[in-house]
């Protein structure tokens, strides 16, 4: 039989909370819930196998993106952040923090049981591929995928926030391929976004800056205009 996939859920909202707890369980997952951040971080360092989190962002305690922070510090499991905000700046602060995906109250269980899936899914996938290799080349550049860490060709380390590390995946993987913004969103996980959300420009903006790039001249992300970003390098 294999083994149950475990997720935590964090609700301060006691109804909400074993709402989503019974009908994960139902679906056959191994679920953990508390109501208080400030259990979080403990909880998935003593479990050591919690896959993925559904996380409110409204806490007491230490808020959501603060937990968000913490947790993509050491860990890259999947977070999906829950909440009742409908402003865009607070989708683009939670995906900046490193979430992978957004819903807003009320949702359907049946979609955030489909997404939670999903990304479950990929994170398995981006987990056995660094397994597999966790040392990437291209243009004189190394990225090391267990650090995530970008070292220069005259040997200087930067480390890569989460997003800006999931972008670097998906042009590797797609190098010598124009990109659209859509294309890029659907493939570093975030899925919950507005058609003008910039955050992919803003995301290769930062990438191409620890590159040592300038949007003007760039060599290594190029802008093709009218379409998207092409990766050119060869990668090893």
């Amino acid at each position: 039989m294999a083994e149950q996939e475990h997720i935590l859920v964090v609700e301060d909202e006691p109804i909400t909370r074993e709402q989503l707890v019974s009908y994960f369980e139902d679906e056959g997952f191994r679920v953990s819930s508390t109501g208080s951040g400030d259990e979080v971080v403990d909880l998935i360092t003593q479990s050591g196998n919690i896959i993925l989190v559904l996380l409110d962002i409204k806490l007491p305690g230490k808020d959501g993106l603060t937990l968000t922070r913490e947790i993509r510090a050491g860990s890259d499991i999947g977070i999906i952040l829950v909440t009742s905000k409908l402003e865009q700046i607070d989708r683009i602060l939670g995906l900046e923090s490193g979430a992978d995906d957004y819903v807003t109250k009320p949702f359907d269980p049946r979609e955030l049981l489909s997404r939670s899936r999903n990304l479950i899914r990929r994170v398995h996938i981006q987990q056995s591929q660094r397994r597999k290799n966790h040392i990437r080349h291209f243009d004189d550049w190394t990225l090391d995928l267990n650090k995530r860490e970008l070292t220069s060709p005259e040997g200087e380390h930067a480390q890569l926030s989460a997003g800006e590390y999931q972008l670097l995946l998906a042009f590797i993987e797609k190098a010598g391929e124009v990109m659209n913004r859509d294309q890029l969103m659907n493939r570093i996980r975030n899925r919950e976004w507005f058609p003008d959300d910039r955050y992919i420009d803003v995301l290769v903006g930062q990438l191409r800056k620890k590159l040592g790039e300038r949007a003007a001249t760039a060599k290594i992300i190029t802008t093709i205009h009218g379409t998207g970003y092409l990766f050119t390098p060869e990668v090893e």
